[in-house]
């Protein structure tokens, strides 16, 4: 039986009870759009991508990054799996008085979706190791790099999961953020089964009261070699660039499809 269809619920009922709260990740949400996207415009330039191309999101939550791209100019898509986060990028990319082209998709399967290729292709903040097996991982690799166009970009970006399986720590350090009246604290907690992890996110706002919020949902930690084995086998030359190189706070998988 396929799991897919066990992944794209626990996924999607995570990110749609997180949605109008995702911004709460960041001390200033509006200051990290424009810096990623000009992070992401860094490393389109480098390998001869100018504000012609086409770029589709695939993972694209709340817009954080297709939101940012849009504003330097570039055709943006964006598809994600959760409907209520892509209704919070719609409302946010309004305000901002951008076009992005919001689909809702499942990128194990995005030719149901989108017929046309893409120039780039962007999955950032972690969002391939929700792939909970290997086949579906290979499943939204193969359905990935199938939208992008020969001598096209893959641009990803994953936690150091080959330093976290030497230890599989219980945690994740914790994110203080002050706040107009106070502060807030975010971190996860890890249950490890194998090398799938159940996490639970706390978000806990300590103001004038205290409040606790919490959402759970499921990783399975992925190799380096793993996703460069399957990237490989698409037809891609992979290169990644770790964050003491980048400043980028996860290391960055680049891939070119030949």
């Amino acid at each position: 039986m396929s799991e897919q269809p066990v992944v794209a619920n626990v996924t999607q009922n995570f990110y749609d009870r997180m949605a109008e709260q995702y911004d709460r990740f960041y001390q200033d949400w509006d200051q990290t759009t424009r810096q990623e996207a000009a992070f992401l415009k860094s490393i389109f330039d480098a390998h001869g991508f100018d504000l012609t191309s086409r770029i589709l999101d695939c993972a694209c939550g709340i817009g954080t990054q297709a939101i940012g791209l849009a504003e330097l100019g570039y055709s943006v898509t964006a598809s994600d799996i959760s409907e209520g986060e892509l209704k919070e990028a719609e409302k946010r990319a309004s305000a901002r008085g951008v076009s992005v082209d919001f689909r809702q998709a499942d990128f194990r399967n995005l030719s149901a979706v989108f017929s046309d290729q893409f120039d780039l292709i962007i999955c950032m903040d972690n969002a391939l190791p929700h792939m909970l097996t290997k086949e579906d991982l290979e499943k939204a690799v193969q359905s990935i790099t199938g939208r992008l166009r020969d001598g096209g970009l893959f641009v990803a970006s994953i936690r150091d999961y080959d330093l976290m399986l030497e230890e599989k720590p219980g945690f994740s350090a914790p994110y203080v953020h002050k706040t107009a009246k106070g502060q807030r604290v975010l971190f996860q907690t890890w249950d490890w089964i194998g090398d799938n992890y159940r996490f639970i996110q706390y978000i806990i706002d300590d103001e004038d009261t205290t409040s606790v919020s919490k959402f759970e949902c499921e990783y399975r930690a992925v190799r380096r070699s793993e996703l460069t084995s399957l990237l490989q086998s698409c037809g891609c030359a992979v290169q990644w660039n770790m964050p003491e190189k980048t400043g980028f706070y996860q290391p960055i998988v680049i891939a070119k499809k030949s």
